[in-house]
């Protein structure tokens, strides 16, 4: 949960979300990107909300792109999705989530964080398992390692 959020409140409207992200990985040392939300004070995945009319895929490469910088990233496949739900007393609503994350892959370019974000590592896949705050990320996180199993050898 979000500081300023509360527990789901079923006495209370709902509104639906939906989100795409990526674990983005350096090719050249295949390690997972993790930024810092200095608001929250927690370690994540980019990701953003899915604009309308717009893809999941297309979101998930814009979000990347305005959080650290990145064009250049390829995306790969889903990687999983989470759900949740909390209460936010800013919005007086319930909010139900649903956050999509693909793997993409980047060559070594260099990071430039979006506003609002204060640092970032680059970690092998155990290692931001690890640090990455919420259990929905890690689970994502820890699925990078076998979707590069899958990818074909250079």
């Amino acid at each position: 949960m979000s500081p300023g959020s509360l527990p789901f409140r079923p006495d209370r409207p709902a509104v639906v979300e939906l989100a795409a992200g990526t674990a983005v990985v350096r090719t050249d040392r295949f390690e997972v990107l993790l930024i810092h939300d200095p608001s929250e004070d927690r370690w994540c995945l980019p990701k953003g909300h899915v604009e309308a009319g717009e893809t999941l895929e297309v979101c998930a490469l814009r979000e990347l792109r305005e959080e650290t910088g990145l064009a250049r990233a390829v995306l790969g496949r889903e990687l999983g999705e989470a759900h949740y739900r909390f209460f936010s007393p800013k919005r007086e609503k319930n909010v139900i989530k649903t956050s999509v994350y693909f793997l993409a892959l980047s060559p070594p370019d260099p990071v430039t964080l979006e506003e609002g974000f204060d640092g970032y590592r680059w970690l092998t896949p155990p290692r931001a398992t690890a640090l990455v705050t919420r259990d929905t990320e890690r689970a994502v996180v820890a699925n990078v390692a076998p979707a590069l199993k899958e990818l074909p050898s250079p």
